[in-house]
Formats: structure tokens, C-alpha cells, sequence
């Protein structure tokens, strides 16, 4: 059995600043091929990322969770270890590697799954961090997590055909953006963002494109800003009927 990878690496060039991605048949199922520098990463589509199943879970964050509700039926409060750190480590570098492959094979409903994924698993650790400096390690990315959820959101909804909705995804994903940057005191610094910037010029582009003045969304919240109950009540029951 031949044990090097020349003939996956045959034809397709590294091209360093871009994600490379294919979806390719393996024994049975599809697999997600991810070339870097010095080779290619495979990725299991579903699941975790390396096909693992952590002391029977799907996940090391499912695993982790139900630790977390032991204790707590213990009256024990759950704070990770350094080896649970560890493993949660890989756990965050194993989807975002996926992520960043969804969103390169415009897969955006994928790409939302595992960015909500690692957006959860951050609230998790947050809440058993067994130190601020960890906590922060994983924080520091919030912001990133959240642009590029806010980022596959939109753009499934242009594909979808509601470049609206698709304009709600952006304005909700800068809102959550700006509540991370006031969670540091950070606020003054949030129209300096580059991603803000990108996703405020995406949501310019689209306004531009599909001429779209105010969006429901955005006429229920100017309606109970103004007080306007009867046509908050109204826009309300079209947002319903519309989901």
C-alpha cells in the first residue's frame, strides 16, 4: 500500500492567504480535503471534525456538558481541568478548521451549524474556566466567530432569495458585535473594526442591489422606539407569517 500523499497533492498547488477546500468521495462517505502548506488536513463532514467520539459522545463539548450536570447533581461546581482544557483546544481548532471550509464551499448552513457549535462551547468554557487568562484565550475570538456566523447567514439568505433577510442576519450579527466590544469597554474602537466594516459595506451593497429601503425587522423596531404598538402588533404577525 503506497503511504505518501502525491497523488492527492498531484494538480492542486498550495496559494498561501486562501482556503482550499474539496469535498471528495471516501470509503462510504464524503470527506471535506483541506490543503495546506505542507500537505492536506481530511475532515469528516459530519460529527466531530477527526470522526472521534469522546468517551461515547459526539463531541468533547457533549461530554463536557454532561460532566457539568454530574457535578451539579452532586452540588459540586464543574471547573475544567488542564487536560479537559486540552482536549477542548483541539475540540475549537477542529471546527474551525471545518468552518472556514463550509464557508469556502459556500456550504453556509453548515458553516452556521459549526459556528453556533464554537460560539456554545465558548459560553461553556466561560462558565467553568478554571482561569481568567484561559477564559480570555478562547473570548479573544468571539468577535471573529461571530463575523464570519454573521457572514454565512446573509449569504444563505441572498441564496435563498431574500437579500431582506439577508440584510436582518448583517444588522443582528453587528449587534452582537457590538455587545462583545462593550463587554471590554471597547466600544469606541468598534467602527474602526475591519470586520465591521466589511459587513457594514456588505449590507450597503445589498441595499444598493436589491433597492431595499427598511426591512420589517427594521420598521418593528422603529415602531416600538416610537411607541407605535398597534403597527408594532402588525409587523409582528408579518414577521410570523413570513417565518
Amino acid at each position: 500500500m503506497k503511504q505518501d500523499i502525491d497523488f492527492v497533492l498531484e494538480g492542486w498547488e498550495f496559494k498561501p492567504g486562501m482556503v482550499q477546500a474539496r469535498l471528495v468521495q471516501a470509503r462510504g462517505r464524503q470527506v471535506i480535503q483541506m490543503r495546506v502548506d505542507l500537505g492536506v488536513l481530511q475532515l469528516e463532514t459530519e460529527g466531530r471534525p477527526d470522526g472521534a467520539q469522546p468517551h461515547g459522545h459526539d463531541t468533547y463539548f457533549d461530554y463536557l456538558r454532561e460532566q457539568a450536570r454530574m457535578s451539579a447533581k452532586g452540588n459540586h461546581s464543574f471547573v475544567l481541568s488542564e487536560e479537559q482544557c486540552q482536549e477542548a483546544d483541539r475540540e475549537f481548532v477542529q471546527f474551525y478548521h471545518r468552518r472556514i471550509c463550509w464557508l469556502a464551499l459556500r456550504n453556509y448552513n453548515r458553516a452556521i451549524q459549526d459556528a453556533d457549535h464554537t460560539l456554545a462551547f465558548m459560553d461553556f468554557v466561560k462558565g467553568h474556566s478554571p482561569s481568567d487568562d484561559y477564559t480570555q484565550a478562547h473570548e479573544q475570538y468571539r468577535g471573529f466567530v461571530l463575523f464570519q456566523r454573521t457572514q454565512a447567514a446573509a449569504a444563505l439568505q441572498v441564496e435563498q432569495s431574500k437579500p431582506d433577510r439577508a440584510v436582518d442576519e448583517i444588522r443582528a450579527g453587528l449587534d452582537q458585535i457590538r455587545d462583545f466590544f462593550a463587554s471590554y469597554d471597547m466600544e469606541e474602537q468598534l467602527d474602526e473594526d475591519g470586520m465591521v466594516q466589511h459587513l457594514r459595506n456588505i449590507e450597503k451593497s445589498l441595499r444598493e442591489q436589491y433597492d431595499i429601503g427598511e426591512t420589517l425587522r427594521e420598521q418593528l423596531d422603529r415602531a416600538i422606539a416610537e411607541e407605535d404598538y398597534e403597527r408594532a402588533a402588525e409587523l409582528r404577525d408579518q414577521l410570523k407569517r413570513r417565518q
